[in-house]
Protein backbone atom coordinates (compact mmCIF):
# COMPACT_ATOMS: atom_id res chain seq x y z
CA UNK A 1 0.00 0.00 0.00
CA UNK A 2 1.32 3.67 -1.04
CA UNK A 3 1.82 5.52 1.75
CA UNK A 4 2.38 9.68 1.67
CA UNK A 5 4.57 9.50 5.36
CA UNK A 6 7.07 7.18 6.99
CA UNK A 7 6.88 7.76 10.95
CA UNK A 8 9.37 5.62 12.76
CA UNK A 9 7.88 4.87 16.38
CA UNK A 10 9.93 2.87 19.74
CA UNK A 11 8.13 1.54 22.29
CA UNK A 12 9.91 2.18 25.63
CA UNK A 13 9.41 1.56 29.39
CA UNK A 14 9.87 -1.51 31.64
CA UNK A 15 9.24 -5.35 31.35
CA UNK A 16 5.99 -6.10 32.20
CA UNK A 17 4.15 -2.99 31.43
CA UNK A 18 2.26 -4.03 28.80
CA UNK A 19 4.20 -2.83 25.27
CA UNK A 20 4.67 -6.23 23.56
CA UNK A 21 1.40 -7.76 21.98
CA UNK A 22 0.19 -10.45 24.38
CA UNK A 23 1.07 -13.33 22.12
CA UNK A 24 4.23 -13.26 22.94
CA UNK A 25 5.64 -13.98 26.41
CA UNK A 26 8.94 -11.97 26.34
CA UNK A 27 10.41 -9.63 24.29
CA UNK A 28 14.06 -10.29 23.38
CA UNK A 29 15.53 -7.44 22.10
CA UNK A 30 14.00 -5.64 19.39
CA UNK A 31 10.35 -6.37 17.73
CA UNK A 32 9.21 -4.72 14.47
CA UNK A 33 5.55 -4.16 13.80
CA UNK A 34 4.10 -1.88 11.36
CA UNK A 35 0.54 -0.32 10.20
CA UNK A 36 -1.22 2.65 7.69
CA UNK A 37 -2.98 4.96 9.18
CA UNK A 38 -5.17 7.99 7.71
CA UNK A 39 -4.90 11.58 8.99
CA UNK A 40 -6.20 14.58 6.84
CA UNK A 41 -6.57 11.77 3.55
CA UNK A 42 -2.81 11.42 3.92
CA UNK A 43 -2.04 7.50 4.43
CA UNK A 44 0.88 7.28 6.90
CA UNK A 45 2.77 4.66 7.66
CA UNK A 46 3.92 4.00 10.81
CA UNK A 47 6.90 1.67 11.75
CA UNK A 48 6.38 0.38 15.86
CA UNK A 49 9.47 -0.94 17.05
CA UNK A 50 9.07 -2.53 20.72
CA UNK A 51 11.94 -2.29 22.77
CA UNK A 52 12.87 -5.12 25.48
CA UNK A 53 12.17 -3.03 28.74
CA UNK A 54 15.31 -5.14 30.27
CA UNK A 55 18.77 -3.42 31.46
CA UNK A 56 20.35 -6.18 29.83
CA UNK A 57 19.13 -5.19 25.88
CA UNK A 58 19.36 -1.22 26.90
CA UNK A 59 22.77 -1.06 24.82
CA UNK A 60 20.55 -2.89 21.72
CA UNK A 61 17.84 -0.67 22.13
CA UNK A 62 19.67 2.71 21.98
CA UNK A 63 20.49 2.20 18.06
CA UNK A 64 16.91 2.02 17.58
CA UNK A 65 16.40 5.66 18.91
CA UNK A 66 17.99 6.99 16.15
CA UNK A 67 15.60 8.44 13.58
CA UNK A 68 12.09 8.03 15.46
CA UNK A 69 9.74 10.25 15.01
CA UNK A 70 7.84 9.26 17.91
CA UNK A 71 7.91 7.37 21.15
CA UNK A 72 5.34 5.64 23.37
CA UNK A 73 6.93 5.78 27.39
CA UNK A 74 4.79 3.00 29.02
CA UNK A 75 4.39 2.48 32.53
CA UNK A 76 2.11 0.01 34.42
CA UNK A 77 -0.35 2.14 36.73
CA UNK A 78 -0.44 -0.91 39.26
CA UNK A 79 3.37 -0.78 39.58
CA UNK A 80 4.92 2.07 40.82
CA UNK A 81 8.28 1.62 39.90
CA UNK A 82 8.02 1.08 36.26
CA UNK A 83 6.50 5.25 36.81
CA UNK A 84 9.82 5.80 39.13
CA UNK A 85 12.03 4.96 36.45
CA UNK A 86 9.96 7.10 33.37
CA UNK A 87 13.18 9.69 34.07
CA UNK A 88 15.68 7.56 33.35
CA UNK A 89 13.88 6.00 29.83
CA UNK A 90 12.78 9.40 29.31
CA UNK A 91 16.63 10.73 29.20
CA UNK A 92 17.51 7.88 27.68
CA UNK A 93 15.60 8.39 24.26
CA UNK A 94 15.91 12.43 24.73
CA UNK A 95 19.82 11.12 24.67
CA UNK A 96 19.97 9.09 21.94
CA UNK A 97 17.35 10.50 19.64
CA UNK A 98 16.47 13.62 17.80
CA UNK A 99 15.20 16.84 19.73
CA UNK A 100 11.83 17.20 17.65
CA UNK A 101 11.13 13.60 18.89
CA UNK A 102 7.13 13.07 20.01
CA UNK A 103 7.05 11.52 23.40
CA UNK A 104 3.37 10.06 24.68
CA UNK A 105 3.57 8.60 28.45
CA UNK A 106 1.27 5.95 28.67
CA UNK A 107 -0.29 5.05 31.83
CA UNK A 108 -0.89 1.19 31.00
CA UNK A 109 -3.52 -1.36 33.00
CA UNK A 110 -6.42 1.44 33.73
CA UNK A 111 -8.70 -1.68 33.73
CA UNK A 112 -7.15 -2.88 36.62
CA UNK A 113 -8.28 0.79 38.60
CA UNK A 114 -9.07 -0.69 41.65
CA UNK A 115 -5.09 -2.12 41.94
CA UNK A 116 -3.84 1.29 40.97
CA UNK A 117 -0.45 2.73 42.71
CA UNK A 118 -0.37 5.40 39.95
CA UNK A 119 -2.70 8.18 40.03
CA UNK A 120 -4.44 9.88 36.61
CA UNK A 121 -2.59 13.04 37.91
CA UNK A 122 0.19 12.07 38.73
CA UNK A 123 1.03 11.10 35.06
CA UNK A 124 -0.64 14.27 33.95
CA UNK A 125 1.45 16.06 36.04
CA UNK A 126 4.88 14.44 34.57
CA UNK A 127 3.92 14.87 31.39
CA UNK A 128 2.87 18.49 31.86
CA UNK A 129 6.62 18.71 33.73
CA UNK A 130 8.14 17.19 31.00
CA UNK A 131 6.17 18.40 27.79
CA UNK A 132 4.43 15.30 26.76
CA UNK A 133 1.12 13.70 25.52
CA UNK A 134 -0.61 11.52 28.08
CA UNK A 135 -3.11 9.14 28.05
CA UNK A 136 -3.96 6.05 30.09
CA UNK A 137 -4.81 2.60 28.50
CA UNK A 138 -5.84 -0.66 29.07
CA UNK A 139 -4.52 -3.25 26.22
CA UNK A 140 -6.70 -6.03 28.24
CA UNK A 141 -10.15 -3.46 27.35
CA UNK A 142 -8.43 -1.87 23.98
CA UNK A 143 -9.66 1.40 25.59
CA UNK A 144 -7.44 4.04 24.45
CA UNK A 145 -4.90 1.35 22.25
CA UNK A 146 -6.14 2.91 19.01
CA UNK A 147 -5.60 6.33 20.15
CA UNK A 148 -2.30 6.41 21.74
CA UNK A 149 -0.22 5.50 18.29
CA UNK A 150 -2.68 8.44 16.34
CA UNK A 151 -2.17 11.21 19.32
CA UNK A 152 1.53 11.41 19.12
CA UNK A 153 1.26 10.21 14.69
CA UNK A 154 -0.99 13.96 14.40
CA UNK A 155 1.63 15.77 15.89
CA UNK A 156 4.14 14.44 14.09
CA UNK A 157 2.17 15.03 10.99
CA UNK A 158 1.19 18.96 11.56
CA UNK A 159 4.86 19.79 12.95
CA UNK A 160 5.99 18.13 9.69
CA UNK A 161 3.70 19.35 6.98
CA UNK A 162 3.54 22.77 5.32
CA UNK A 163 1.45 25.25 6.70
CA UNK A 164 -2.28 24.83 4.67
CA UNK A 165 -4.06 27.49 2.86
CA UNK A 166 -7.45 28.52 3.83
Amino acid sequence: MAYSYLFKYIIIGDIGVGKSCPVHELTIGVEFGARIITIDDKQIKLQIWDTAGQESFRSITRSYYRGAAGTLLMYDITQRQTFNHLTTWLEDARQHSNANMVVTLIGNKSDLETRQEVKKEEGEAFAREHGLIFMETSARTSTNVEERSLNGAKQIYLSSSPPRSS
